[in-house]
């Protein structure tokens, strides 16, 4: 049962009555039971904020830089029980190999280029990949150019999302995720070598094996659990010309505790001069919400560029920032590109985060 109270629009995030501004009180991240409330000011004009809770952003472009160690540079931003968020750099080839039998991991390749070689074969990367790595498979990375990774660490298999009515090849064709084959390393070990390290990790902590051969000596692997890459180039935005999809729409991957979204290049809603062509005020009352921006244009976001990562906790509104509004009425496309991370369980920042954190970021939605 829907009711109307008030004051409100016949559709939602299209002609929002003069004077107010839309909010969308919804459960389950945009898929369950939700309100619309139209106010006469946005929920974030506020002028204090006393305690933890508020909109928090990092400039993460730096963190780990010039430890020059895959795992050493690999610094956890944010954490909860199923989720870490990570940056990581390397310039130079792993002395060693690794093994994560804490969960997943998705590497999203933020600059660079090179090879991952793994139990299941080497596979090339560029900017702009995402790099599907099962929990419990050993691997090796070896740049061709210093390399920037965004790293999510997942109890929870990695899974894709259910396109529904839009069909199995949204939103992209399964058919372009490439997978290994089984192959030598892209640089051989010196002839000399006798001894290979093998790092694994469980409950956060690292042991070292060591073997008197390369642990990956795979010559062939048959199954439908392996290795596997898309880039964001290959993932074609749905979009409407009349009305502003939700992330939910945008999906890349999933598990039940945490949604991996990619916002990319798209047409704007220019089809009805009414219709909202920035996101809409929400309070994230069942997720929290990470984006981390890779490359474009932020127009609903003033002072964050390529490389920061911004952080809206469960319970405080946003949205656009004043001005986006008024600013979006002429744009036709966005060219942004950015990864954005929602969990069910609380984030918490991590000292490395808080080192880096652009403390007034939530004074920018301030009118004065």
């Amino acid at each position: 049962m829907h009711w109307i109270r008030g004051r409100v629009t016949r559709q939602a995030h299209v002609d929002v009555p003069e004077g107010t501004v839309e909010e969308e009180f919804g459960r389950n991240g945009f898929f369950g039971r939700y309100a619309h409330l139209y106010r006469t000011q946005a929920p974030v004009g506020w002028t204090r904020i006393e305690g933890e809770l508020r909109p928090r952003a990092l400039d993460v472009s730096d963190l780990g830089v010039g430890a020059g160690d895959y795992l050493g540079s690999r610094v956890a931003v944010l954490e909860n029980a199923d989720v870490k968020v990570h940056v990581a750099s390397l310039d130079r080839a792993m002395p060693y190999h690794f093994r994560n039998a804490d969960g997943d991991e998705v590497l999203f390749v933020h600059r660079g280029a090179g090879t991952l070689h793994t139990d299941f074969g080497p596979i090339g990367y560029r900017e702009g990949d995402y790099l599907v790595v099962p929990r419990g498979t050993v691997y090796r990375l070896y740049p061709d150019a210093p390399t920037r990774l965004l790293v999510v660490e997942s109890a929870a298999e990695i899974a894709l999302p259910d396109k529904g009515l839009l069909g199995q090849t949204a939103l992209f064709d399964p058919a372009v995720i490439e997978v290994p084959s089984p192959g030598p390393a892209p640089v051989p070990d010196a002839p000399e070598r006798r001894e290979w390290e093998l790092k694994v990790q469980r409950q956060g902590c690292l042991t070292s094996v060591f073997y008197p051969f390369d642990p990956i000596n795979t010559v062939g692997w048959k199954g439908d659990l392996t290795v596997w890459r898309v880039n964001v180039a290959d993932i074609r935005p749905v979009s409407s010309d009349r009305y502003h999809l939700p992330p939910s729409a945008h999906a890349t991957f999933v598990t039940p505790a945490m949604v991996i979204v990619t916002f990319l290049p798209r047409p704007l809603e220019n089809g009805d001069p009414g219709a909202m062509k920035v996101p809409f005020f929400h309070a994230n009352i069942d997720f929290d919400e990470v984006i981390f921006y890779h490359r474009g244009q932020f127009f609903s976001r003033e002072g964050v560029g390529p490389g920061m990562l911004t952080f809206h906790p469960q319970g405080i509104h946003h949205g656009p920032q004043p001005g986006a509004v008024e600013a979006s009425r002429d744009k036709t496309a966005t060219d942004e590109v950015a990864v954005m991370i929602d969990t069910r369980r609380p984030l918490a920042l991590t000292e490395a985060a808080q080192r880096v954190e652009w403390k007034d970021y939530w004074k920018s939605w301030s009118k004065s």
